[in-house]
């Protein structure tokens, strides 16, 4: 027993927490303040933050409840990524926040990202979290009336809607999407996961309506930029993200939902462009996605002249910061081709993905079933996928 508590006491090492705090009783700003604390490494963020407020402050407030990463409680900012404190091990953290220089940083934790914080590390999940849950209607939606028991489904068609299932509603995709830091109404991507649980339930009986209305709202599914911010920042796997593409197929290619923010038409447009030249005009984009095709463009309708004169602005943004350098790349057809065969790759990376059809869900199949990429000789022949598909 006593080799035991020697062994443990070894591996304790001395950390430093550097923890952004705010009381608003004081009516002061934030602050920082830093807090040293003696854990194993394999210990987790969170226990070093208890520690912290049980030895030196007991004013620090944490939110947390199970320390097993299942209720989603102790959502923070560690080292300005969002993920959970109990998940994080301190020697891990402190690790990656000295990964460039080997030096001893502390580890700095923050209040999650755009919430209203109120009182050091605990946030208003209300405003910025459950309010736009509520909003996408999380409740399946049926008709007729209830069963004697429950309404059976096959489980295989329960497979699609798994990912968004394991959803612990922790907030750190909330915290960190950079489309909500530009506009903070935007539903974000918590709540459209959540969406999409619904509408990929063959229970629910208004899964179009539920589409068209996230499609019609401008900070619906079509305000998500893709950055995969929210991807990398999920404790769980659920990636928001591929979430609100589902969406957008669903809104688009299966129920043909045109919507009034120009989404769907600016995605067609971009495809068709990669399709074509292996890489993205931008010129072209914005004609395209207002006025497609040769008659859109001989005889525009008023919507889309409305349309890109509107657009303008971004246009000229575009230049000013150099995303369109020159005159040439201004105007459609004279367009700088990438170095080498690199365009041909890509037609052959889109050819392949439009002839497999190939949509990965990881937390199903595990990264043991992705398909292998494409060898030089498919990407060498894109036009096989001109042809008929199989099983269609």
């Amino acid at each position: 027993m006593e080799q035991a508590t020697a062994s443990t006491e070894s591996t304790t090492q001395s950390y430093t927490l550097k923890v952004r705090r705010f009381k608003p009783e004081e009516g002061e700003g934030p602050y920082w303040q830093e807090f040293e604390v003696e854990l194993d490494p394999t210990l987790s963020v969170l226990d070093g933050l208890l520690q912290a407020r049980d030895r030196e402050d007991g004013s620090l407030s944490v939110r947390c409840s199970c320390r097993a990463a299942i209720c989603g409680s102790c959502g923070v900012k560690i080292n300005g990524n969002s993920t959970l404190a109990c998940l994080t091990q301190i020697g891990e953290a402190h690790e990656g926040a000295n990964r460039l220089d080997g030096g001893s940083k502390p580890i700095v934790v923050e209040p999650m990202g755009n919430m209203p914080v109120v009182k050091d590390l605990v946030t208003d999940m209300e405003s910025t979290h459950w309010e736009k849950v509520r909003r996408v209607t999380p409740w399946l939606l049926d008709d007729g009336d209830p069963p004697e028991r429950e309404r059976i489904v096959p489980p295989e068609s329960m497979v699609d809607i798994t990912q968004t299932i394991a959803c612990i509603q922790c907030g750190a995709c909330v915290s960190s999407c950079l489309s909500m830091e530009v506009d903070p109404d935007f539903i974000g991507p918590a709540a459209l996961a959540k969406a999409y649980r619904f509408v990929g339930d063959p229970r629910d009986v208004e899964s179009r309506e539920r589409l068209y209305d996230l499609a019609q709202d401008p900070h619906g599914i079509y305000d998500c930029t893709h950055c995969f911010s929210c991807v990398d920042a999920c404790p769980k796997g659920v990636a928001p993200m591929d979430q609100i593409m589902r969406l957008r197929r669903a809104a688009g290619d299966e129920e043909g939902i045109d919507d009034a923010n120009n989404g769907r038409r600016h995605e067609k447009a971009f495809t068709k462009i990669i399709e074509k030249k292996g890489t993205l005009d931008e010129a072209l984009l914005l004609q395209e996605s207002y006025a497609a095709g040769v008659k859109g463009k001989l005889m525009p309708k008023p919507a889309a002249i409305k349309g890109l004169v509107g657009s303008l602005p971004t246009a000229v943004r575009g230049m000013r910061t150099g995303k369109m350098r020159s005159l040439p790349k201004l105007i459609p057809g004279i367009h700088p081709k990438l170095p080498g065969d690199a365009q041909r790759h890509v037609k052959g990376i889109y050819a392949h993905a439009e002839e497999h059809h190939t949509e990965l869900n990881l937390y199903i199949t595990g990264e043991e079933d992705v398909e292998p990429e494409p060898d030089e000789e498919e990407l060498s022949q894109p036009e096989a996928s001109s042809g008929p598909k199989e099983n269609e």
